[in-house]
């Protein structure tokens, strides 16, 4: 669902930022088990004003709305690939 103001990403957008994610997650600061810790949206917002810093991509609503969107759309392909929900998909 998405919101009326909500903005629209690009693909050079959705590529860095989940490259900053991956980059978060390798360095290990903000990572934790299960999730990434307090205030790495801040970070993330940090580190993409770096490589897109005409895309004014803000933690809230931004990055957290994007990230949730994320979420979303891949629980549902990780849902068909590991057997939850798979009927012999594959």
């Amino acid at each position: 669902m998405e919101l009326a103001n909500q903005m629209k990403w690009v693909l050079k957008e959705d590529a860095a930022l989940v490259a900053c994610m991956v980059d978060l997650h390798n360095v290990g600061t903000f990572n934790t088990n299960t999730r990434f810790k307090v205030d790495y949206l801040n970070k993330l917002e940090m580190m993409l004003e770096k490589v897109l810093p005409r895309a004014m991509l803000k933690a809230k609503p931004n990055l957290e709305l994007k990230i949730r969107t994320l979420k979303r759309d891949w629980a549902i392909v990780y849902d068909m690939l590991s057997g939850k929900y798979n009927n012999d998909f594959g």
